[in-house]
């Protein structure tokens, strides 16, 4: 059995009011939601690395097809067993990955290069291939777990760097299993899946459609595009006050707009807005989305708000940098998201490891602004 880390004191990140230590803002706004610095990527790549190789407690999602297949999880799923489920597994050497090719010379960045290397090494990822086709299991981790490790593929690809460049190299097999099988579902998708958890299309979309544009897939790209099209183009007044569901972590309807500013153009792209979102304000000074409000952080289904908050604030800066330059919404979108990231980072903590096992993706995809494209 692979070694345990320590078990892990809770991780204070001393975050600031609005911040991490600096600031960032769709431009033409005068709002603002925290950025990283080394110290503070450091708290979270310490969530990840704490999890990483630390296989119990466990929650797997698993069909038996015999006695044979009651097996622990560092042999079911030897490169990604740790982080209590898989997919979490997945985004948190994901979160690995982009804060080492971030803050290449950082006190954490040997450790988590380490860490990597002992995950993605040849013989553990045939083993995820050779679990992923197994019969019976067609929809495992599907859509989630699948496109965060599209995302961890395209994160290897962007980094440059020779080791990076190898575990790229390790990963494709895995990364082409899981393209096939996006490729042989999606035709076959008769409807979008509107929920808060993981089973939701738009978000999982979204991860996609940026794997697709790092890679140059454009069979894959034009797929998603089609699809989103398809299920979301003709939706309109979202209703967002129906938000958040008691276990949401992601929002249904900023995450489907979230999609949306990828497949349209900016001008195109603020006019379906305002038929799907009408709420939207065009001040900044009204408030007209609060985030949610966590009563249990050591719950794992309560704890999903303050991933709902942080992802909710990534997806209104998205919402905001898909539209016209000059668009009267920006400020209020923007001031949305600023509330909802006040609200979630102070808790991005190791305190309660419910949370603390995945909601530092969270906070770094929100901190390093993932999903954005460089102006």
């Amino acid at each position: 059995m692979a070694a345990q880390r320590a078990p892990l004191a809770r991780i204070a990140l001393a975050v600031r009011p609005l911040g991490l230590i600096s600031l960032l803002a769709v431009p033409g706004v005068g709002v603002a939601v925290p950025s990283l610095d080394a110290a503070a990527a450091g708290s979270f790549a310490n969530l990840a690395l704490h999890c990483a190789h630390m296989e119990y407690p466990n929650k797997i999602s698993h069909t038996l097809g015999s006695d044979a297949d009651v097996r622990p999880p560092r042999e079911l799923a030897p490169a990604f067993f740790g982080c209590y489920d898989w997919h979490s597994s997945v985004h948190a050497h994901w979160l690995l990955v982009r804060l080492a090719r971030q803050f290449p010379q950082a006190p954490f960045a040997a450790e988590a290069r380490a860490a990597l290397a002992q995950s993605l090494t040849p013989a553990h990822i045939a083993g995820e291939v050779a679990y992923f086709q197994t019969p019976g299991r067609a929809s495992y981790e599907r859509p989630y777990g699948l496109a965060w490790l599209l995302l961890l593929a395209a994160e290897l690809r962007a980094w440059d760097d020779p080791q990076a460049h190898a575990w790229s190299q390790t990963l494709s097999p895995l990364e082409a299993e899981v393209v096939q099988r996006l490729g042989n579902w999606l035709p076959k998708l008769r409807y979008p899946i509107r929920v808060g958890e993981h089973s939701q299309t738009a978000f999982a979309f979204g991860l996609v459609h940026d794997w697709a544009r790092v890679t140059h897939d454009a069979a894959m790209q034009s797929l998603i595009e089609s699809k989103a099209r398809a299920f979301y183009a003709g939706d309109r007044n979202c209703p967002l006050a129906y938000e958040p569901s008691g276990e949401d972590f992601l929002s249904p309807c900023l995450a489907e707009a979230d999609l949306m500013r990828r497949i349209l153009p900016p001008r195109e792209y603020g006019a379906w807005l305002r038929h799907f979102l009408p709420v939207i304000p065009t001040s900044a000074k009204r408030t007209w989305l609060a985030p949610g409000e966590v009563t249990d952080r050591s719950d794992p289904k309560l704890a999903h708000i303050d991933g709902l908050n942080l992802s909710r604030s990534w997806m209104l800066l998205g919402i905001a940098s898909g539209l016209p330059q000059g668009d009267r919404r920006i400020g209020a979108l923007n001031a949305a998201a600023e509330a909802h990231a006040a609200a979630a980072l102070p808790a991005v903590t190791g305190e309660h490891y419910e949370g603390g096992h995945w909601l530092g993706t969270f906070a770094v995809y929100l901190t390093t602004r993932a999903g954005l494209r460089a102006p």
